[in-house]
């Protein structure tokens, strides 16, 4: 039975790499917006409600 030779493993941790940036990148950018949109702008609006709310109680009184 030959022994047949395996052939080297080229490029596979440049590949891997490019995979892992990209992902690590796409999933920041998601988590990010998701934050930004999902708690951050609400949180904004909540206060700026408050604040809106308070001025016009003092400007009646």
């Amino acid at each position: 039975m030959p022994v047949g030779a395996i052939a080297p493993i080229t490029g596979k941790l440049r590949k891997r790499l490019i995979l892992d940036l990209s992902v690590a990148l796409g999933g920041g950018v998601a988590l990010g917006y998701g934050y930004w949109y999902g708690v951050h702008i609400p949180s904004v609006q909540r206060r700026d409600a408050f604040y809106a709310k308070l001025q016009a109680q003092q400007a009646a009184e």
